[in-house]
């Protein structure tokens, strides 16, 4: 080896050291063993030079009262932009808020929201109004509710504003508005983001239809329940339903099932994640915002945008939004940190983690062929052993030879 190759061999071994020792000291707060890929990726960009992108979230903050069979929470803090800001902030640093409060709204919440580096110039604050206001019953399997009371306030003359510094957004989360309020938000956009997510719900497909389908047009990634998108299809398959919401506009679609998971689907590839099976949900409300903050702030730490990366930020999105239901309103996403959510992360990937190759079963055949018993080792005598790996198809029409075959899954 010249003295040139030993110079960038040393070069380059010095450079692994610097990156170990930086991984190690990021990794101080969780357990030594290697991490999932995914969250090695995640973490590892504060050590780098590829730029934080810039997240733009648009959403309501509002107050709810809630009733479920585990109890009451009166009047606290929800809302879209509420959860999609706390939950992103696990995932990504440049997170900004374009949302609408009255003076009633807490502002110990929003210093909890700034001081998680979650930018509120977005925010119109109306010291002189209040903020809106839902209250709902929940049934006793959680997936149906009841709505009780539903105060608009400050939410009815909504008409946001985006900040010039918002402008440039990589990532765009439109949380569920009026579709008009979405539209007018990605046309202020002085560019137009890597990726646009949103949200709606079956009110709006009742009564603003056309205005639905027009904003459809210019996003990537729609996200929707099951009912939702067969009342927007007009399809009860899921399958065929994403087919049609597809051709609508939207690049991607994802479904989401409640306690049944998620799907994500796009024109050629369909992914299922699982929801984990939790021993107490005390309030399911901010379950989907949460689900969309994980979503979108995994891939705004990733950094790209397609399928495989999409289906890892399923299961991220699913992983908060399995702590979210664990307390009412924003209390557990107060209180976790990292080493929680690689756990729990972890719980996802045992959950549906399973190894099997199909065809690959070796099916011992005897050909009927006269041979000494010791070359066979079937229960038959005399006849030829052969460990084949065949198809399961290719070993029924095999059957004639062996009345009771032995099967070696090894």
């Amino acid at each position: 080896m010249s003295d040139l190759e030993k110079d960038n061999s040393n070069n380059a071994q010095t450079a692994i050291e610097k990156t170990i020792l930086i991984l190690r000291t990021q990794f101080k707060d969780v357990r030594a063993t290697p991490f999932n890929p995914a969250i090695l990726r995640m973490r590892t960009f504060a050590a780098s030079n590829q730029k934080i992108m810039k997240l733009v979230a648009l959403g309501t903050m509002a107050f709810d009262s809630l009733e479920t069979p585990i109890g009451k929470a009166n009047r606290i803090v929800g809302g879209t932009a509420s959860y999609v800001g706390l939950s992103a902030s696990y995932f990504t640093q440049n997170i900004n808020l374009v949302s609408v409060v009255g003076g009633d709204f807490p502002s110990q919440f929003l210093t909890e929201l700034t001081n998680r580096g979650v930018d509120l110039d977005g925010v119109e604050i109306r010291k002189d109004e209040k903020s809106f206001f839902w209250a709902g019953k929940y049934h006793n399997d959680m997936n149906t509710r009841d709505t009780l009371d539903t105060q608009l306030n400050v939410l009815e003359t909504f008409d946001p504003t985006i900040p010039a510094h918002y402008k440039d957004a990589d990532y765009l989360m439109l949380g569920n508005l009026t579709p008009s309020v979405q539209h007018s938000v990605i046309k202020q956009m002085t560019k137009r983001p890597k990726l646009i997510v949103l949200d709606t719900m079956n009110f709006w497909m009742d009564i603003a239809m056309p205005e639905l389908k027009d904003v459809l047009k210019e996003v990537d990634v729609l996200s929707i329940n099951d009912e939702e998108a067969r009342q927007l299809s007009g399809e009860y398959s899921l399958k065929k339903a994403s087919k049609v919401i597809l051709d609508m506009g939207p690049k991607f679609l994802i479904i989401k099932k409640g306690e049944h998971g998620a799907l994500l689907f796009s024109q050629d590839e369909v992914f299922y994640a699982p929801a984990l099976p939790l021993e107490e949900v005390f309030d399911p409300t901010g379950a989907g915002d949460t689900f969309a903050g994980g979503f979108i702030g995994y891939l705004c730490a990733i950094g790209e945008v397609n399928f495989d990366v999409m289906k890892r930020a399923i299961i991220f999105g699913s992983t908060m939004a399995s702590f979210c239901v664990e307390k009412f309103g924003t209390e557990q996403l107060l209180n976790l940190d990292k080493r929680a959510i690689q756990l729990r992360v972890q719980q996802f990937i045992d959950l549906s983690q399973f190894e099997i190759s199909l065809y690959s079963y070796r099916l011992p055949l005897c050909e009927g062929l006269h041979k000494p018993h010791s070359i066979c080792q079937c229960w038959r005598p005399n006849h030829l052993h052969l460990s084949q790996t065949v198809p399961p198809t290719y070993y029924q029409q095999r059957q004639r030879f062996q009345k009771r075959p032995a099967i070696d899954y090894s």
